[in-house]
C-alpha cells in the first residue's frame, strides 16, 4: 500500500510517517510549502509553516528512510484559508483556520494530489484515532485530541486516511521519536495561527480590512457606551479589550454579545446574556453513519477546546440543529459543532457544521 506522509516538520507527523514505515506501508514524506514567503510566517516553536519547519521535516525523513518532497500549496492556501479567515471575520463571524486548512489544503488539495499520483492513503500527525469500523474518535490524549478539527472530513475521505497517533499520548510520541533518533523528539509544539507572523491578529486584520469605525451598543438600554475601529476585531464571549470607559451600573464585566457587520455595531451585555440553548449551523458533514433520519441524543462540542455539551440534533437538508441540555457560553458563529457519541472504547465523531446563530 502507497502511502503519503504529511510532514510538518514537527514530532508529530514524523513519528506517525514513522509508524507508517514499520507498519508495512510504501511511504513517501511530503512537507507543504504554504506561505508565499516563509519569512513572514512564524519561526521556531510559534508556527508550522517556516523554511525552519521544511528543513527539519527532510531530516526526519532522512533518518527514516524515506523518499521527500516539498509541495507548494501557497496559492491555494491563501485563496482557501487566508482569504477566507479574513471575510469570515469581515462577516462578522470567528472562523477556525485549523479546521479550514485540514478541510481545504490537507484532506483536499493534498489527497486529491496523492490520489491522481498513485498512492492509496495519506498519513498525518493528528491526534485521532480510525477504528476498525472506519469511525472518526477522540485521541486518547485528551489534552492533545484533534477530533474536533477533523470532523469536517467526508467518508471519502476519512476512508483514505492513517491516524498513527492516536493511541498515544504526547509523552509517549516525544518518547518515540527519541527512541527513533529523530531530532525533533523535544521541538516545542506550534501555537496559534501560523499565518499571523506576530500574533497580533486584531492588527493582521485591520491592514486587511482597514479601519471602520463603529458604535459599541448596550444590549439592555440601548446606549451607546463607545466606539470601535472596527467590528472584526472582536468575537462573541469577549470580555477583554473592550475600550469602554464607564463600568456597567452593577460593576460586573460586559461582555460582546453580538456583532453586526451591516450596521458595524457591537453589542455587549452582561456574561448571563451569553446562555445558548439552541445552536443553528449549515453545510453539516455526517461521517458516523448514514444521516440520521430523527432526532439524535448525543454530546456536542461547539469550539476547538470546548467541554462537551449533552444535546439533541437534528437534521433537516442542509440545516443542522443543536438544542443544548444544559446551557453554553460565548458560541461564536463561524465556529464547528461537532457531535459526537459514546461507546465502550470512547467518543466516535457523528459529523459537523459551521456554526450560523446561537441562542
Amino acid at each position: 500500500m502507497r502511502v503519503l506522509a504529511a510532514m510538518s516538520g514537527g514530532v508529530d507527523s514524523a513519528v506517525a510517517a514513522a509508524r507508517a514505515v514499520a507498519a508495512g506501508y510504501d511511504v513517501t514524506g511530503v512537507h507543504l510549502a504554504l506561505s508565499r514567503n516563509p519569512q513572514t510566517y512564524r519561526s521556531g516553536a510559534r508556527g508550522c509553516c517556516t523554511i525552519e519547519d521544511s528543513r527539519d521535516a527532510r531530516r526526519a525523513a532522512d533518518v527514516i528512510g524515506i523518499p521527500f518532497y516539498v509541495w507548494d500549496m501557497a496559492e491555494r492556501f491563501h485563496t482557501d484559508v487566508i482569504e477566507d479567515f479574513v471575510a469570515e471575520y469581515a462577516a462578522g463571524r470567528t472562523p477556525n483556520p485549523c479546521l479550514r486548512c485540514n478541510e481545504k489544503i490537507k484532506f483536499e488539495a493534498v489527497l486529491d494530489r496523492a490520489v491522481a499520483l498513485g498512492f492509496d492513503a495519506v498519513v498525518t500527525g493528528h491526534h485521532a484515532r480510525l477504528g476498525a469500523d472506519g469511525l472518526l474518535r477522540r485521541s486518547v490524549d485528551a489534552a492533545k485530541d484533534q477530533s474536533y478539527v477533523l470532523a469536517v472530513l467526508t467518508r471519502a475521505q476519512l476512508d483514505r486516511s492513517i491516524f498513527p497517533l492516536g493511541e498515544l499520548t504526547k509523552a509517549q510520541v516525544r518518547a518515540e521519536a527519541a527512541q527513533r533518533g529523530l531530532a525533533v523528539a523535544e521541538k516545542p509544539d506550534s501555537h496559534d495561527i501560523c499565518f499571523i507572523a506576530d500574533g497580533d491578529t486584531r492588527g493582521f486584520l485591520a491592514q486587511r480590512l482597514g479601519d471602520e469605525p463603529g458604535e459599541i451598543v448596550d444590549a439592555e438600554t440601548g446606549e451607546v457606551l463607545g466606539e470601535h475601529s472596527g467590528a472584526y476585531a472582536y468575537t462573541v464571549g469577549q470580555r477583554r479589550g473592550l475600550g469602554l470607559e464607564r463600568p456597567a451600573p452593577d460593576g460586573r464585566p460586559r461582555y460582546v454579545l453580538s456583532i453586526t457587520p451591516v450596521s458595524n455595531t457591537v453589542t455587549v451585555g452582561p456574561a448571563e446574556a451569553l446562555a445558548v440553548r439552541t445552536v443553528h449551523a449549515e453545510r453539516p458533514v455526517w461521517t458516523g453513519s448514514p444521516p440520521p433520519a430523527g432526532p439524535v441524543e448525543c454530546e456536542v462540542q461547539l469550539r476547538a477546546h470546548g467541554s462537551p455539551v449533552p444535546a439533541v440534533v437534528t437534521l433537516a437538508g442542509d440545516q443542522f440543529t443543536a438544542q443544548l441540555r444544559s446551557p453554553a457560553q460565548g458560541i461564536a458563529p463561524g465556529q464547528a459543532v461537532v457531535a459526537y457519541r459514546q461507546d465502550s472504547d470512547g467518543d466516535i465523531v457523528l459529523g459537523s457544521a459551521t456554526i450560523t446563530e446561537a441562542r
